[in-house]
This record gives structure tokens, C-alpha cells and sequence, in this order.
């Protein structure tokens, strides 16, 4: 991989699923709370309302953080859940469960090793406010975090992409572009991106498995963020 080595200035992360597990962390805050729900379908509830959501205020030319879009979609799964009597304060300690999120086992030493050598960033649709809390929960050793609120898009604008580029001034194909999901690194490369695709066959839990078969579109396929590291001789 010395071609990609030598050519690779910044490694940009999408965050939610790809470096974080945020299907058990979100289900262990529901069952620490006791509300007599499911917690593995509670979390999939709200997680399942992020992409629509995200849709209506791409739709509308609104800009909503995701702090606050996560806020709306637990209101009406609090609603669906039968759990409208949770106070404000609950409220809003859940909502901030996304700052708490857990690291998978390999991110940290991963991140560590590729931070040796090139620049390492998150670019995920969730706010600055809540990628620093999440890094500073989670340990995650960023060089610098790069949130859609920095572009006031979210993935996948090509603004998010080209944004990681300008923000170091180096070529859009200087960037790689490492995450768990085939549709954001798809729109990475059509902003001609480097991709590496990492597998997380159980961000969803493990009572509903991905299916993680290589796309040949990526030019680098790891089982972890520590395997991409070695992949790139960090």
C-alpha cells in the first residue's frame, strides 16, 4: 500500500457506527433507566429516525444541529414508546446520550497508530459540541474535528467532502475518507476522495447483523480501524 501511504495527507472518519458503537451504548443508557422498554428496539427506534429527519431539513434549506434533530425524533419515540411522562431534565440527559457514546475496542489504539503518520479528523453529521464531548468520553485522539456544522451541510453534500480538502489545503484525492457505510463513501469518491471501507457487522447489534462483503469501489477493506492501520504500515 506504499502508493496510498505516500499520496494520504488526512484520514477523515465518519464517527456513528464506524469508530463509536452507538447501538450498545444507547441500549445500555435505556436499560439503566429502568423505563420497562426494550432497550435494543428503543435505540433502533431513534436511530431509525435520524435519516428521515435529516432529509426534511436538507428538503426544507433549514440547518438543524444534530443535537437538536436527535432531540425531535426522541420526543415522538418517547411518544410511540408510551414514555410522554419522562420530565424535561430526563429528557434532556438522554438526548445528550450521543456525547456519551462508547469507542469500539480497536479505535482508540487504530486512531493512535494513523495519527502517527497523517492527520486524522472526524467528519460526521454530528455537531462540534457533541464530537468533543464524545472524544473526550471515549478517548479518541483526533487532530481535529470537522463536523457538518463546519459546512452547514450534512453528508453526503459535496461540501462536507471538499471541506475536508480545504480546510487542510491539500487535493481532494490527498484525503481518504474511512467508514462503515457504503453509501457515504460512494458519495466520497464521486468528490474524488480516497475510501476505505471498515467492518462493523454488529453496529446495529447482535440480533441484526450487516452484511459487510467488500465493494471492490474501495480501495482498502479493513475488519477494524486497527487493521487499517496496518494496511497503511502505521
Amino acid at each position: 500500500m506504499s502508493d496510498i501511504t505516500a499520496k494520504i495527507k488526512v484520514i477523515a472518519f465518519d464517527v456513528f457506527g464506524t469508530v463509536v458503537d452507538w447501538h450498545g451504548s444507547v441500549s445500555r443508557e435505556i436499560a439503566s433507566m429502568d423505563l420497562g422498554v426494550d432497550p435494543d428496539e428503543f435505540a433502533l427506534a431513534w436511530r431509525a429516525g435520524y435519516k428521515p429527519a435529516m432529509r426534511e431539513v436538507m428538503d426544507k434549506g433549514e440547518w438543524v444541529i444534530l443535537d437538536a434533530l436527535h432531540r425531535r425524533i426522541l420526543d415522538k419515540v418517547l411518544d410511540d414508546f408510551k414514555l410522554d411522562s419522562l420530565s424535561e431534565a430526563e429528557r434532556q440527559h438522554l438526548n445528550r446520550v450521543w456525547h456519551r457514546l462508547d469507542p469500539w475496542p480497536d479505535s482508540v489504539e487504530g486512531l493512535g497508530r494513523l495519527k502517527s503518520k497523517f492527520i486524522i479528523c472526524s467528519l460526521s453529521n454530528g455537531n462540534i459540541g457533541l464530537l468533543t464531548e464524545m472524544a473526550k468520553h471515549a478517548g479518541l485522539p483526533w487532530d481535529c474535528i470537522l463536523s457538518a456544522e463546519n459546512f452547514n451541510k450534512y453528508k453526503p453534500h459535496p461540501d462536507t467532502y471538499h471541506g475536508v480538502a480545504r480546510t487542510f489545503a491539500v487535493e481532494p484525492g490527498q484525503v481518504m475518507l474511512a467508514a462503515a457505510h457504503h453509501s457515504d463513501l460512494e458519495a466520497a469518491r464521486s468528490c474524488g476522495l480516497e475510501t476505505a471501507y471498515i467492518e462493523r457487522p454488529f453496529e446495529y447489534g447482535r440480533k441484526e447483523p450487516k452484511n459487510v462483503a467488500p465493494w471492490s469501489a474501495n480501495r482498502l477493506h479493513a475488519t477494524s480501524i486497527v487493521q487499517l492501520a496496518e494496511l497503511l504500515d502505521c
